[in-house]
């Protein structure tokens, strides 16, 4: 889902870009006004914990493989501002000294991972949760983090079509086929990860009036 350089016209490249930085200052201030001194640290270690993930890939349908995002896992331990600055950060860290992903089209790929699989994926998580209730937190989190996939499949779908770069019966239904099954992986990821963390630190679950307990 790493969008390389060439890929995108350049006005979608350019807009995305404006739009990704201005939700990331947006989310710097969110998050600097919301978030207590102890989550800092737990920024750092979610996204070393996620960066090293995202280099691990499974195996998926037909010789592809995929990897975790983990937009949802962020959001839902420290917030979905919180959150998305992580995935941006290892987002950055990447496409720069990885050259996991394009220049140009970084700020393409912060929309579609940090906003659109985190955020969005966040609000998908927060509408299960009063749906279904705290007891189905779990079930609620693999809705969310499967979603998410999607998502941010979904929109790199559309910006490659936009682009000229891919028709739309083209690669709408390879993207979201392949990311229908990397979404499974990533819905099993997540939950395993925050199953441990209520069992063991309940306190570190965010809570949505914007503060740890």
């Amino acid at each position: 889902m790493h969008i390389p350089d060439g890929f995108l016209s350049t006005g979608t490249w350019v807009t995305t870009w404006l739009i990704s930085a201005g939700g990331l200052g947006a989310c710097i201030r969110q998050a600097s006004r919301s978030l207590k001194d102890k989550v800092v640290p737990l920024m750092g270690v979610m996204s070393a914990f996620v960066f090293a993930a995202q280099m691990l890939n499974f195996p998926v349908a037909g010789g592809t493989s995929g990897h975790f995002l983990g937009g949802v896992l962020a959001a839902v331990l420290l917030g979905p501002c919180a959150g998305a600055i992580v995935i941006a950060v290892v987002l950055m860290v990447q496409c720069l000294i990885f050259q996991d992903g394009g220049l140009t089209a970084l700020g393409a790929n912060i929309f579609n991972m940090s906003f659109i699989g985190t955020i969005g994926g966040y609000l998908i998580y927060r509408l299960c949760n009063g749906v279904f209730g705290r007891r189905f937190i779990i079930a609620s989190i693999a809705v969310a983090s499967w979603a998410s996939v999607i998502l941010a499949s979904s929109a790199c779908s559309l910006q490659l079509v936009i682009s000229g770069t891919s028709a739309f019966n083209v690669v709408f239904p390879a993207m979201l086929g392949v990311h229908a099954l990397i979404g499974i992986g990533e819905a099993v990821i997540t939950c395993l990860v925050v199953s441990f963390v209520i069992k063991v630190r309940p306190d570190l679950v965010y809570k949505s009036e914007g503060s740890h307990e």
